[in-house]
């Protein structure tokens, strides 16, 4: 069982820069692979960035490439999302992810736990 919190959500300018991180419970936090995906109003849950548990190989959807940046600190059960260049079409709920295996999950099924998001609010 693998519990996901995640922090730093908030309102900025476009722009700006925000800083995500999500902590996860667990003995055996390492191995396993952890994404992030986000929901807009209206809109389905989408894929963000995601990373592996071996090597930290990391995925970036299109949409964010260049300006989000996903990274996991084994030691302390996090994993972060530095989002730059941040536009309103960013505007979402922010989930954290787990997969339980090696290759990192850049679809909804390949999840095994999700955390309950946290807002992130773009301004024009």
């Amino acid at each position: 069982q693998v519990q996901l919190v995640e922090s730093g959500g908030g309102l900025v300018q476009a722009g700006d820069s925000l800083r995500l991180s999500c902590a996860a419970s667990g003995r055996t936090f390492s191995r396993y692979a952890m994404g992030w995906f986000r929901q807009a109003p209206g809109k389905e849950r989408e894929f963000v960035a995601a990373i592996s548990w071996s090597f930290g190989r990391a995925y970036n959807a299109d949409s964010v490439k260049g300006r989000f940046t996903i990274s996991r600190d084994n030691a302390k059960n996090t994993v972060n999302l530095e989002m730059n260049s941040l536009k309103p079409e960013d505007t979402a709920v922010y989930y954290c992810a787990a997969a339980n295996r090696g290759l990192a999950p850049m679809t909804e099924g390949e999840c095994d736990y999700w955390g309950q998001g946290t807002q992130v609010t773009v301004s024009s």
